[in-house]
């Protein structure tokens, strides 16, 4: 939303019964890694014993009161720019299933680990601003609800209808030959059906980018709607300054049916 975090404290559930305390202290380190890396401060926290890991940050932070980007406000004409790729719900799935390799796996960790802190400071940015008003028109970040929700979510706050281009998505690698296997996480289909009155696809029935579109995502990229001069712009310099940047146009704004979500082999 365009905010600059500030402080943080832990939030940490440990399985002690079945769980190393290595691992607790590996977890914290981690997040610690990533706080520093944001910029931010780590000033406490709190901890119980659970069946389950849980690890989480409450987070406190500052934006300016005209800069605070929302999921509301995107435009007819609008381009849409995701800044990262797909599939993170069902690399996990295959990992979990012992299916995936060494390097699947790495990848998706240093994907999952890499900050939406680039993107937003670019946007950020003065000298990225078009006067007299913010080139980002609207702005969400993609997480649980998959590609579609989190799209539906902007289209229905925004009044328009939203398109993607099949043919533009981002995957990361191997994940479409596991979604031809089958191997896709049940979140994805409770994300289909939920979804479902206002999504659809011109593509083939249960085509590959139809379930990449729900597939639930461990942090996700940033989806956002800006005039096509300025996300062409993003694009440029996102990947300008981090060359192995998957950023990429995959849609558009259009009038049309509230809150709809089209998935079209091409715009």
């Amino acid at each position: 939303m365009g905010g600059r975090p500030l402080l943080c404290m832990n939030i940490l559930a440990c399985p002690v019964q079945s769980m190393e305390e290595t691992v607790f202290r590996r977890v914290v380190e981690g997040g610690l890694d990533k706080i520093r890396e944001a910029g931010a401060l780590l000033v406490g926290g709190h901890s119980i014993e659970d069946t389950e890991l849980k690890y989480g940050l409450a987070v406190t932070g500052i934006v300016h009161p005209d800069r605070v980007l929302l999921n509301s406000g995107a435009r007819p004409g609008d381009l849409l720019v995701l800044t990262k790729p797909l599939g993170t719900g069902i690399l996990a799935t295959a990992i979990k299933g012992g299916l995936a390799g060494e390097e699947t796996e790495k990848g998706l960790v240093e994907t999952m680990a890499a900050l939406n802190r680039l993107p937003a400071e670019i946007v950020a940015s003065d000298t990225f601003r078009h006067r007299p008003e913010p080139a980002v028109h609207a702005c969400t970040d993609i997480t649980g609800f998959g590609l579609a929700g989190h799209a539906h979510e902007m289209a229905a706050a925004s009044g328009v209808a939203i398109h993607l281009d099949s043919s533009r998505l981002p995957m990361l690698p191997e994940v479409a030959e596991f979604v031809e296997m089958g191997i896709i996480p049940e979140g994805a289909y409770t994300n289909h059906r939920h979804y479902a009155p206002w999504f659809s696809s011109r593509l083939a029935p249960d085509s590959v980018a139809e379930m990449v579109v729900f597939d639930p995502q461990t942090s996700g990229g940033l989806l956002m709607a800006l005039a096509p001069a300025a996300a062409q712009l993003l694009v440029e310099r996102l990947r300008g300054e981090d060359p192995g940047s998957a950023a990429v146009v995959i849609g558009e704004v259009r009038e049309g049916r509230q809150g709809a979500v089209v998935l079209e082999e091409t715009l």
